[in-house]
């Protein structure tokens, strides 16, 4: 699984690092996906960041 934050889309909300900070970071005002691979056992909590951002800016590929 992996997980992109879509640049164009992101509003740069905090909402997804607090949901899955073991994808997610902050660099700057942009939240970006720390790898592109989605660590074992996290992948429940970035489906739930994804499902849960406001702009819908994560794009999860399975």
């Amino acid at each position: 699984m992996k997980a992109e934050v879509d640049q164009d889309e992101s509003t740069g909300c905090e909402l997804r690092i607090d949901t899955c900070p073991d994808v997610f970071e902050m660099v700057g005002d942009m939240a970006v996906s720390k790898q592109g691979e989605v660590p074992s056992g996290a992948e429940e909590s970035c489906m739930q960041a994804a499902e849960d951002c406001p702009v819908e800016a994560i794009k999860i590929d399975t």
